[in-house]
């Protein structure tokens, strides 16, 4: 995709739009090919704390939260520039749709036809295809303090059935929390799997290495994969593993094991299962300690499985913002979701979505600091 006209950094003078008086300021990152122009949007509470959002795939393209000091520092890996996001391939900060993490062999099944999809991991289709909705300009509006994405995913588009009507809600709360709604619904049954791809360093998006953050999860099983990250269907325990995140352990402990799983996935990379399944409130998923810099991050969701990833495909390859080099290991992510494949997977929670069905789910990152 070719990328013209102008580019404005987030260093920028910020401009106030009409949302300015409810916390939330936007100013245009830049213009696509077909004339579409993009805004980025920051909303920010009574504490300082501060999420730069994008309506091109709505993205989380800057993150600040307080640490121990009260130092507000950018803890999310991502772009200073709209044309980066445009050809990027990690899905920095990302909405993820249609169907986020792998479906096998690109297909599926659903009322007896069968749907093919793009193959763009291997054999498999990851994250909504060639163009998935991190790649679409999303329409925006303010609705009192959040703002809220739209977007209409037509009949067909990445392989899919049904027109989808989506929108995502990104709030600021006043307890430092940025929360994620997701709500869908469909002329047609259709798959929907929805998450946010953020990558995280709770000790700033340009500290390297995640390794010394500990991590605890709420999962007393994980859905192992086979060599090209698939589900095998199994669900299994994670005691006796250097997969047992049930109390709080470094994330560097056991990721070096001599374990088939860590080596499929060049460490972690695997759908945890949430104890207590899919929930109408979200409940705690999964914590994060940064000792060096004393944040805290809570996950809390609605969802039945997070997929946990510590930035194993990052080579030193990209250069994200402030031209920082991002090289293996140096975030992670704790993607909210349903699990990878259940479309082909029938022991697994259904991700079907029906004409008069609404898809509702929610997900919390909550920051604190010690």
């Amino acid at each position: 995709m070719k990328f013209v006209t102008l580019v404005l950094t987030l260093s920028a003078f910020l401009v106030p739009s009409a949302l300015a008086k409810s916390g939330i300021t936007s100013q245009e990152f830049g213009t696509m090919t077909d004339g579409q122009h993009v805004q980025i949007y920051k909303l920010v509470n009574k504490n300082g704390m501060e999420a730069d959002i994008t309506n091109f795939g709505g993205i989380v393209q800057s993150l600040k939260v307080p640490d121990k000091s009260g130092k507000l520092t950018d803890v999310a890996l991502g772009y200073d520039k709209l044309e980066d996001y445009v050809t990027d391939k990690s899905s920095f900060g990302s909405t993820i749709g249609r169907y986020g993490n792998r479906i096998a062999h690109g297909k599926f099944t659903l009322d007896g036809h069968t749907y093919t999809l793009a193959k763009n991991d291997g054999e498999n289709s990851l994250h909504g295809g060639l163009k998935g909705f991190n790649k679409k300009v999303w329409t925006a509006r303010q609705e009192g303090n959040s703002l809220v994405l739209s977007y209409l995913s037509k009949d067909g588009e990445e392989g899919y059935p049904g027109n989808l009507n989506v929108t995502v809600t990104f709030t600021v709360t006043d307890d430092n929390e940025l929360k994620i709604q997701y709500d869908a619904t469909t002329d047609k049954d259709t798959v929907l799997n929805l998450t946010n791809h953020s990558y995280f360093n709770l000790s700033g998006q340009d500290a390297g290495e995640i390794l010394g953050h500990e991590l605890m999860l709420k999962a007393d099983k994980f859905t192992p994969v086979n060599s090209v990250l698939i589900p095998t269907g199994e669900l299994r325990d994670v005691k006796g593993t250097p997969f047992d995140f049930t109390k709080s352990t470094a994330i560097g402990a056991r990721i070096g094991a001599s374990d088939e799983q860590i080596k499929f996935g060049k460490g972690y990379d695997h759908n945890f299962v949430l104890n207590g399944g899919i929930t109408k409130t979200p409940r705690l998923a999964a914590e994060v300690y940064d000792p060096k810099s004393g944040r805290i991050m809570q996950v809390l969701t609605t969802e039945p499985g997070i997929q946990f990833y510590t930035g194993n495909f990052l080579d030193g390859t990209v250069h994200g913002k402030g031209g920082h080099v991002y090289n293996f290991r140096n975030a992670l992510c704790l993607e909210t979701q349903h699990y990878p494949d259940s479309p082909n997977q029938s022991n697994f929670p259904t991700t079907e979505l029906k004409p008069g069905g609404k898809y509702h789910t929610i997900t919390i990152f909550k920051f604190s600091n010690k």
